[in-house]
């Protein structure tokens, strides 16, 4: 797929790794509807970019918790870009420290309800948007989906639910659309994360050093770029996966 000139929709990109895959984007020439929610000052520093870039930017506010905002937000996107979409990057996630023990009905509701049930009524929602002329979606996984762990319990099982979502869209979308994802390990530390706990994870990843948002954008750029990829989740963790 040739970048430049496309419309994309990129979810949660009012911070972190969305908001890097946003800028991505931007920089390669793609027209790019920013989702976000609560981080509309992020949001409107991305559009700026955009706007300095010389594409079309976009700002859209939508609830993924929402089954029905999820599904209508790419017709939305498509709709401020004028009239297509072409690409679907869905970033947007919850991750909550929660050990089994203490887990309770809505921890697990609002975490599936992000991570998974949005993850999936988005995804739905940009098979229609695309149309005839189809398109790709990369949905994003985490290194969890691979690993158990052990306090992230409901995390790591939405997330393992997002690889499988992957796998089946694929298959249900192929030919017109292709789905790929990708799983970020030791990107972003969630906050309050101090220096021994990073120190921890840089000593135990082989390649001795933890990743960068432009890590999992390049992973990004190149599941879309490759057209013979679908069904793929490209493993994005500095070999901790191999532990």
């Amino acid at each position: 797929m040739e970048l430049r000139g496309r419309n994309a929709l990129v979810t949660g990109a009012g911070q972190r790794i969305g908001r890097a895959i946003a800028y991505g984007l931007i920089r390669r020439g793609v027209n790019v509807a920013i989702h976000y929610l609560r981080s509309e000052h992020g949001a409107k520093a991305t559009m700026m970019e955009g706007e300095v870039a010389g594409v079309r930017v976009a700002m859209l506010k939508a609830d993924l918790g929402d089954a029905a905002a999820a599904e209508a937000l790419p017709a939305r996107a498509a709709e401020a870009l004028g009239g297509r979409l072409d690409i679907a990057v869905l970033s947007a996630a919850t991750m909550e420290r929660r050990p089994l023990a203490e887990v309770t009905p809505a921890d697990w509701d609002r975490a599936m309800a992000v991570n998974l049930r949005g993850t999936f009524f988005a995804a739905k929602g940009a098979a229609a948007a695309m149309g005839e002329p189809g398109g790709a979606i990369v949905a994003m996984a985490d290194l969890a989906a691979f690993q158990r762990w052990r306090n992230y319990p409901v995390h790591t099982i939405a997330k393992a639910g997002v690889v499988a979502l992957t796998e089946l869209l694929a298959k249900s979308l192929a030919p017109r659309i292709r789905v790929n994802a990708v799983a970020p390990g030791a990107v972003l530390l969630p906050e309050g994360w101090d220096a021994e706990a990073r120190a921890r994870l840089v000593a135990s990843t082989p390649l001795g050093r933890l990743g960068t948002p432009d890590d999992v954008v390049r992973a990004v750029l190149f599941l879309l770029e490759n057209d013979y990829l679908t069904g793929t989740t490209l493993v994005v963790d500095g070999g901790r996966l191999l532990r």
